[in-house]
Parts: C-alpha cells; structure tokens; sequence
C-alpha cells in the first residue's frame, strides 16, 4: 500500500470514528390503561430501556390499586398499594402513549412511585387517590400537561386520551 492510499484510508478511519457517537441510554415511560374488570390496576406505567450514567437495563412497570377490592372501596378510604403486573396483563391493556426521559427525571419517576408505595394507611380512594391518580402524578413528574380537575378520574383510558390530548407532542 502506497504512503498516500494508506493516509488516505487512516483519515478516513479517524474521521468515522469522530462521528460515530455512542447512542444514548434512556428510559421509555408507558402509560396504559386496561378497560374494567376484575383485575387491577386499571392505569399503569410500563418502564423500559437503559440508565445512562450506570448502564443499568430497566423492564419494570407500576401501577395502583386496592389491597383487597370489595364494597368497602365504595364507602371510603382502604389499604391501597403499589404493585407490578405480569406480562399477560400488560399484553391484554391498551398503550396510550410513550415519553422518554432522561436518569433524572427517571430516578423523579422511581421517587414518585415510592412515595405512593410508602403513604400511610389507609391510602386508596376511589374518588381521591386510584390509579388514574397515581398515573397522573408521574405524568406530571415526566413534564406532561394534565388537568387535576379532568371528571375522568375513574375511567383511566379517557383520562389517559385527555392526558394526550393536552400534550400535541406526544402525536
């Protein structure tokens, strides 16, 4: 290989690798909803993707509900949780939309969760902190527009096709 074919080929090499940068690790938050029945929660948030300052690999998914769903959700407040569904359910619930966040917004998502996870009992109530409560909290926490005043706080599709509404980026 001739000197100037050989420059030629190490320039060209080094200016490749100048512009190929490394992709970007980051986290796709879902939000779904599921249409009623018996299992639960009916909102949820699906996590998925990679942390970028760690490397970490994220598959996780949140959501909130009664302990125990029975009539007494009707008269009041009851043990509420945060609980993570199997991936039938998942598969069977509708995606809304995606938004995809940053490692600090992500770790403002986990923080957000947890505090739901940990409120004092009792935690649930049907008209002031279900599901489509707690989705709207992390909505809100990954910079989305919501109404806290929406009347669709028990239908978690609506809320969530409302959520989208207000928010033309999400498309």
């Amino acid at each position: 290989m001739t000197r100037g074919l050989r420059f030629f080929f190490l320039t060209l090499l080094m200016l490749c690798a100048g512009l190929s940068v490394p992709a970007r690790a980051e986290v796709v938050v879902s939000f779904y909803s599921h249409d009623f029945g018996d299992r639960f929660p009916h909102a949820f948030i699906v996590m998925k993707g990679k942390v970028d300052a760690t490397g970490e690999v994220i598959d996780s998914n949140y959501g909130f509900t009664a302990v125990s769903v029975s009539p007494a959700i009707l008269l009041g407040s009851v043990k509420g949780k945060v609980e993570s569904s199997k991936a039938d359910y998942i598969a069977s619930s509708d995606r809304q939309f995606d938004v995809t966040v940053d490692d600090a917004t992500y770790a403002r998502v986990l923080a957000k969760v947890a505090e739901w996870r940990d409120r004092e009992q009792p935690s649930y109530s049907l008209g002031k902190r279900n599901c489509v409560h707690f989705v709207m909290e992390l909505a809100e926490v990954v910079g989305l527009k919501v109404n806290r005043q929406s009347k669709l706080f028990k239908k978690p599709k609506s809320f969530l096709i409302e959520v989208k509404g207000l928010n033309p980026q999400l498309g």
